[in-house]
């Protein structure tokens, strides 16, 4: 990518976030607001696609999975706040005597967070580092991280006792005694979450742009030939998808603080495929498009669910197939179009 294309996407994470953190929450209700900040929460998610998928041209149709462990990790920590000094309600209800010993840790806001960025980190290196050096990519690799968000889906839902099953863990209310539920700590909430979001924008646009990035770029295109240069393809491509499942880690934590509840639903295919698709409607090479993206997406859903309750899902499977007939390089393939005929208009003066 050339260097104006980078400082356009700059300029533009810088745009983005001015209008999150002051146009916004000046323009809209706090319920508005909140819905916002849902959104963003899947805006992590879809940064880390446009690393893994966009960049490094590996497809994980299992983000669901990273975003639901970073959602569930939140959530035990602040269910047993919630619940202290008793045992969770869910595990009452299942007759579990004591607390599950890896429960123990996450009556820690500290290791909580720990948890929510090292947990996801070594399990995607470990696991996708054991797949690539078998050279396994593509489909291929696609369908084994659809396999483990199947799977994954299973046994949470199967482990009601452990995890709360098909109900997942809601009922929390505080946050180190604080009250996460009125309005003005969701508008604290909103802003911290933005600013989470401003620094893993800037962290992205940064790793793309260096001799990473580069090599990066090099190994979705010929990983061949990157390989015969005496590279180590598996490990570069492990690094960069444990980088997307940390964001989605992330996403999936303030996920739960935004909705309030986690539950399997997050983990599963339709979870997944959905987060593919707002890189794909921002564009899967743009990383401020990849929020807006996310931002569109969740607000067609939304719209179209309360102004055509029974037929909204069709009307938004109708604007996925028209963004990707007519724009398959996504919202921000209009930007680079522009600037296309922007330089042709020139040369032909």
């Amino acid at each position: 990518m050339s260097s104006q294309t980078h400082r356009l996407d700059f300029a533009s994470a810088v745009a983005l976030i001015a209008l999150l953190a002051i146009a916004l929450p000046l323009l809209l209700d706090p319920f508005r607001l909140n819905l916002i900040g849902k959104y963003l929460a899947l805006a992590f998610v879809a940064i880390g696609i446009v690393l893994t998928w966009g960049y490094g041209g590996i497809l994980s149709l299992g983000q669901g999975v990273f975003f639901g462990l970073g959602g569930y990790l939140m959530a035990m920590f602040l269910k047993l706040e919630a619940s202290a000094p008793e045992l969770p309600d869910f595990m009452v209800w299942s007759s579990v005597e004591t607390l599950p010993v890896w429960w123990t840790p996450f009556r820690s806001l500290g290791w909580t967070v720990l948890g929510i960025f090292v947990l996801p980190a070594v399990i995607a290196y470990l696991f996708s580092f054991a797949i690539f050096r078998r050279r396994v990519s593509g489909v291929y690799f696609a369908i084994v991280t659809l396999s483990l968000a199947l799977t994954l889906t299973v046994v949470v839902v199967g482990q009601q006792g452990d995890t709360g099953g098909a109900n997942g863990i809601t009922d929390f209310k505080t946050l180190l005694g604080m009250d996460i539920l009125s309005d003005e700590a969701l508008r604290v909430l909103y802003f911290v979450e933005v600013a989470f979001l401003a620094v893993a924008m800037l962290l992205a646009l940064t790793l793309v742009r260096t001799r990473f990035g580069k090599i990066l770029i090099a190994i979705r295109d010929r990983e061949d030939r990157v390989r015969f240069s005496g590279y180590d393809t598996a490990h570069m491509k492990a690094f960069v998808f444990a980088c997307g499942a940390v964001l989605a880690s992330v996403g999936g934590a303030f996920f739960t603080l935004q909705v309030g509840l986690i539950s399997p639903s997050v983990i599963g295919v339709v979870a997944s495929v959905e987060m593919v698709i707002y890189a794909a409607v921002g564009g899967r090479l743009s990383i401020p498009g990849a929020v807006v993206g996310a931002l569109l997406i969740g607000f067609l859903k939304s719209y179209l669910s309360e102004t055509f309750p029974e037929a909204w899902l069709y009307f938004l499977g109708g604007v996925f197939i028209l963004v990707v007939w007519v724009m398959p390089n996504g919202l921000a393939g209009l930007k680079d179009q522009w600037q296309a005929r922007r330089g042709g208009a020139r040369s032909a003066g």
